[in-house]
């Protein structure tokens, strides 16, 4: 399998638009995505199994790849196509090893040097940001901006997915910028259509006319 990282979109739980995790996967890969995240980082081990389950069962059903937001342990158990993990998570390494063989490892990275860190370490991609301003993610470093993105691009060997504030207004930036990607929530799960907005996101880099990187498992 190739893992087409082109619209990687990260599900969420927005009450006040009566949206959740299931609502925004469905309608993601409706939409387009080609990569689902499942990322809660307050859900108890349990329910976040039973969710993580769940959205792969959707996944599945269109042929997306999933991946879990560093609970390994529960990644492994369901079968999930691969984990991501923080800078502040284990080690890639000792992740690599704990997983059955074939299991795709994304790294985050705030920094040109955490980007390097993580390649050398052995991930398989990386997801880089912020990028620009973003309020998705409460403790978000500072934004990179595209120089840098663009000097991480061209210094890993490595796929990379830009996140934070990245929309289809800003698409054609970071893709110049040599990103691999494009990590949506907000763009995504708060648009008026979900699927639409993963959609109009999808169409447009087919319009840029780019070969996305990607990953073999």
């Amino acid at each position: 399998m190739k893992l087409d990282l082109r619209v990687y979109v990260i599900t969420t739980t927005l009450a006040h638009l009566g949206r959740d995790h299931f609502a925004i996967a469905e309608a993601a890969v409706r939409g387009g995505a080609t990569v689902l995240q499942f990322r809660d980082k307050t859900m108890p081990d349990a329910e976040f199994a039973s969710t993580a389950s769940r959205i792969l069962s959707i996944a599945r059903k269109s042929g997306v790849p999933l991946m879990v937001n560093d609970r390994v342990e529960i990644a492994a158990a369901i079968g999930a196509d691969g984990v991501h993990v923080g800078r502040t998570d284990a080690a890639v390494g000792d992740i690599r090893r704990s997983l059955p063989p074939g299991m795709i490892v994304g790294a985050s990275a705030t920094c040109y040097d955490e980007a390097i860190a993580a390649c050398d370490a052995g991930a398989d991609y990386l997801g880089v940001g912020p990028i620009f301003s973003t309020a998705s993610k409460a403790d978000a470093a500072p934004p990179l901006g595209l120089g840098e993105l663009a000097r991480i691009c061209r210094d890993v060997k490595l796929p990379v997915v830009a996140i934070g504030g990245v929309n289809v207004g800003n698409l054609k930036s970071i893709v110049e910028a040599g990103a691999a990607g494009a990590a949506a929530i907000a763009a995504v799960a708060e648009a008026a259509d979900v699927a639409a907005a993963t959609a109009e996101l999808r169409i447009a880099w087919d319009a840029l006319l780019v070969i996305p990187g990607s990953v073999k498992s």
